[in-house]
């Protein structure tokens, strides 16, 4: 999944995105409201962390203009992050768009697990806890399973399987997993999301384990459901 941090404390905007990207996640940052909707402009974003208090465009205007403006074609999650602790301030907030609000000082781990929480809601979860067929992943808990085995997995491994779980039996592009699963840095002519599937998939299918992560010829890659009734068909 891939984040933006907007705000206009530099300090604060690396911290949060050190800390966002050893829990798995793609982040981006700005420092201006200006430049996080330049940004969003360019880049489909799953969620933005956006601050309230910004010298140019303040964080109302940019979550609204995320919320009536076309940006790649999807409306990012909007977690607003700012010191005004009034409930007029909160319900200001919510009403432009805003899915979530954090009062500043805040502790990283509430900050993470809000994250989790607004993003378990585009793939439909209720939990920390993802499973399809013989998959779990634990998001809180950073753990990810096949049946009684753990899976040791790289943390991009990690938000690729978890993105892959977020959209089970969908043929997923190279493209998108490139602007959902990594940043901003990531080279688009390199075939740095074909080997990090090839990894993926040799860890979660060892030996004679069904093939779980399915490469759609021409498409992308989709991850299966069922496998077994799936592999079934395929066979007949």
């Amino acid at each position: 999944m891939r984040i933006l941090v907007v705000d206009d404390e530099p300090d604060l905007v690396a911290a949060l995105a050190r800390g966002l990207k050893r829990e798995g996640y793609a982040v981006d940052t700005a420092t201006s409201g200006e430049e996080a909707l330049a940004k969003a402009s360019w880049n489909p974003y799953d969620l933005v962390c956006l601050d309230l208090n910004m010298p140019d465009l303040d964080g109302l205007e940019v979550c609204n203009s995320l919320r009536t403006s076309s940006f790649q074609g999807i409306t990012p999650r909007v977690l607003m992050l700012t010191a005004r602790d009034t409930i007029e301030d909160r319900i200001q907030g919510l009403d432009v768009g805003a899915d979530d609000y954090l009062v500043k000082p805040f502790s990283f781990d509430e900050l993470a697990a809000r994250v989790r929480s607004l993003l378990r809601r585009d793939s439909g979860g209720t939990g920390s806890v993802i499973k399809i067929g013989p998959l779990m992943v634990d998001t809180s808990r950073h753990i990810a399973k096949r049946g009684e085995r753990f899976l040791e997995l790289t943390s991009k491994e990690f938000t690729l399987l978890r993105y892959f779980m977020a959209k089970p039996g969908q043929v997923i592009s190279q493209s998108e997993l490139l602007d959902h699963v990594w940043d901003e840095h990531a080279d688009p002519v390199t075939n740095t999301v074909r080997v990090t599937v090839g990894t993926l998939r040799r860890k979660i299918s060892v030996g004679d384990e069904i093939d779980l992560i399915e490469t759609v010829v021409g498409s992308g890659y989709r991850l299966l459901e069922d496998p077994l009734t799936e592999t079934s068909e395929k066979q007949v």
